[in-house]
């Protein structure tokens, strides 16, 4: 039996993220949240954005310039597909190299660690450039559902953890081996892996409505999307609905939305820290299809209609979430008063799609993925028993 080498010290772990969408900030911290819960003091975790801390000028403007890129989504998809392809990667990433070069290398000398998390794309190929061949473990967490782009999978890390079996068949198809990829779910706070709360009881706390069925409109942290127009059709619909619209730091369109009058039963929210009880009172999720709200609603049972996609990395999620039978693909007002009519008026249609949810669900993810990050530690830290009270 040959022993794991232990080391008193904690065990470092190097986490790389950039705030450009993808919700790579909020998988990085689902992690390391879980990491926190299995093994405290044992392990010590820092997060680094490779952009905003590494990247040259004016590469590291890219988190605040997102928001404004993807406003153009027909560009954003020619780029995306144009480069989606493992060959063209290698050369954009080759192409790159002489001009990153030296930030990357000060990257990986600055953070020591005994191991890295990748959670976002661009990280993949120059930090392992940099790091050669005597190198940590390199594990990559792939936080696009389905339509994963040929940036995430570089052939030397030592494992990619994809969240669905589209995406693995997809890193076969970019070279990885077979035990180089494991299909584990998408990683998300604890918070949203709680057990179904009681609806009614969650609904009095929020001061909701028990009588009429309610709707979720969320876009994202930023309130991104048409959701006034989303907003505006549902007021038409001619049953009886609550209305809660959660527009995050949309401010300009909380302004918008709180100056008109409503015909339906209407809550305005700016940006909120309780979505967990939103979901878990709500009936029906009304969103944009970003992977991270996706993961969190199948979590809570609770389906939903996409209303946008952002084209290339998001298309992929509608159709998961059409296939799996867990909620529409309603980008018109048309669609979306039918599939409004569909559930409300058809309870046995709506509780098919919870069952959808049920199914498809992975609550666990990143207490798994936190399980194998410390199983791929070439020294086990010594975890001290948790204190008893």
């Amino acid at each position: 039996m040959i022993l794991q080498p232990t080391n008193p010290e904690p065990a470092r772990i190097l986490f790389l993220f950039s705030d450009t969408g993808g919700g790579h900030r909020s998988a990085a911290e689902a992690i390391i949240e879980a990491l926190q819960i299995q093994y405290g003091d044992a392990i010590q975790t820092e997060m680094v954005d490779i952009f905003k801390q590494y990247a040259p000028k004016p590469f590291d403007l890219l988190p605040e310039l997102y928001p404004i890129m993807v406003r153009v989504p027909q560009a954003w998809g020619w780029g995306y597909y144009i480069s989606n392809d493992s060959r063209r990667a290698k050369l954009i990433a080759d192409s790159a190299w002489p001009l990153v070069r030296q930030n990357i290398r000060k990257l990986v000398k600055s953070h020591p660690s005994d191991l890295i998390v990748s959670v976002h794309p661009i990280a993949n190929a120059p930090i392992l450039r940099a790091l050669g061949e005597r190198r940590p473990p390199f594990i990559t967490v792939v936080t696009d559902l389905v339509t994963t782009h040929a940036f995430w999978y570089h052939r030397r890390v030592d494992l990619c953890i994809v969240p669905t079996e589209e995406a693995r068949q997809r890193a076969f198809l970019c070279g990885l081996r077979e035990d180089q990829v494991m299909v584990i779910g998408l990683p998300v706070a604890q918070r949203f892996c709680q057990s179904p709360a009681d609806k009614p009881t969650l609904r009095q706390k929020l001061g909701w409505p028990q009588d009429r069925p309610i709707l979720l409109l969320v876009g994202g942290g930023e309130g991104m999307g048409p959701m006034e127009r989303v907003a505006l059709n549902i007021d038409r619909f001619p049953l009886p609905v609550f209305l809660v619209v959660v527009c995050g730091r949309n401010q300009k369109l909380k302004h918008s939305l709180e100056s008109r009058q409503w015909k339906q039963m209407v809550k305005i929210y700016g940006f909120v820290k309780d979505m967990p009880d939103f979901m878990q009172a709500a009936d029906i999720l009304i969103t944009k299809a970003g992977p991270g709200t996706i993961t969190e609603a199948i979590n809570a049972s609770l389906p939903m209609l996409l209303y946008s996609r952002l084209p290339g990395q998001e298309d992929g999620n509608v159709s998961y979430v059409v296939s799996r039978g867990a909620g529409f693909w309603t980008p018109t007002d048309e669609s979306l008063t039918q599939a409004l009519h569909n559930w409300l008026e058809n309870p046995e249609s709506y509780q098919q799609a919870v069952q959808a949810c049920k199914r498809i669900a992975r609550p666990t993810a990143a207490m798994d993925i936190a399980r194998i990050i410390f199983e791929r530690l070439p020294t086990k830290p010594i975890v001290k028993p948790p204190l008893q009270t």
